[in-house]
């Protein structure tokens, strides 16, 4: 089954790109989580997003776990998006991994709901990743990723029921016409360029591909693969693709590094280069727009007109 992504011509004045919810909680001031807000609290939310010129969102369960609503509160959910003209080209999963040693089982069975979700809100991507949830340390720096987290097990086992478990997700999402994005992300098995290849190879599942957010990896404070060389390998895998970015400074004699975010056109990726290489072998799905700090919401607003102005004049 093609999906829109792939049977729609997109240009820069139609290709869909999705505000993240990165920077709004998911427990509010009072103690509520969002899950038990009301429809008019989520207006109110979403508003945020309309008004900052976005017509996409991606829910990101970060913030809104749209899969585990009822329902009667999904409809209410929708009915807010579309009041808003905002409609919803995909669905991210944050720190939900499928291996997780303590929660792999649910974490399986919830991306399963998130998969069947997707379909009935229209959207036609799900990102899932394989990293773990924060540590206190890392929840008390002011930059998580300056703190070491979660690794993955340098373990052929866990490997090879990761590779399994994503096949079982994705034999799920090409019967409902849904195509899965594996998040590449530090220390986990999409934490390198060469690992993600080799993983989404041995998935070996059409409707199965990459995120290829390089923004996780650059910000790292330790020595990290050219960001060029990293879309190179990665780009003939694309397909729905979290975009943010960070400056980056190395001192080569000290091995010091430095990094924060910066808005897409400024910082170390060359996303004009980056994205031409991916479209040159085929890449046709939606984009997310991120940013740490500040007025995220802004500043992903900045980084979709900078995407306007780069993706092609003519269909694709």
């Amino acid at each position: 089954m093609k999906t829109d992504s792939e049977s729609t011509k997109l240009d820069r004045t139609n290709w869909p790109i999705a505000a993240a919810m990165i920077q709004y909680p998911n427990v509010l001031a009072d103690g509520r989580s969002v899950q038990e807000q009301s429809d008019l609290e989520w207006h109110a939310t979403l508003s945020d997003v309309s008004d900052a010129g976005f017509t996409e969102l991606d829910p990101t369960d970060s913030w809104l776990r749209i899969a585990d609503l009822s329902p009667d509160r999904l409809r209410g959910f929708l009915d807010v998006a579309r009041s808003l003209n905002l409609s919803i080209p995909a669905i991210s999963t944050a720190r939900r991994s499928v291996i997780d040693p303590e929660r792999g089982d649910e974490f399986l069975k919830y991306s399963h709901k998130v998969i069947d979700t997707a379909c009935e809100v229209g959207a036609k991507a799900v990102s899932f990743g394989f990293f773990g949830p924060l540590t206190e340390k890392q929840k008390a720096a002011l930059w998580f990723w300056t703190v070491d987290g979660h690794r993955n097990p340098d373990d052929p086992a866990v490997w090879a029921k990761a590779v399994k478990r994503i096949r079982e997700l994705s034999i799920h999402a090409s019967e409902v016409g849904i195509e899965l994005s594996l998040e590449m992300y530090e220390d986990t098995y999409l934490g390198s360029a060469d690992s993600a290849v080799r993983f989404v190879t041995d998935v070996d599942r059409p409707n199965v591909g990459l995120n290829p957010d390089l923004g996780n990896l650059v910000r790292l404070h330790r020595p990290m693969e050219h960001w060029l060389s990293m879309i190179e390998k990665t780009a003939p895998f694309a397909k729905y693709w979290h975009v943010k970015n960070y400056f980056r400074s190395e001192d080569s004699a000290t091995g010091f590094v430095a990094t924060s975010p910066a808005p897409l056109e400024l910082g170390v990726i060359n996303y004009r280069l980056a994205i031409r290489t991916a479209l040159a072998h085929g890449f046709n799905s939606a984009f997310l727009v991120e940013h740490y700090g500040g007025d995220g919401l802004s500043v992903s607003a900045t980084n979709r007109e900078y995407l306007r102005r780069i993706l092609p004049l003519k269909p694709h």
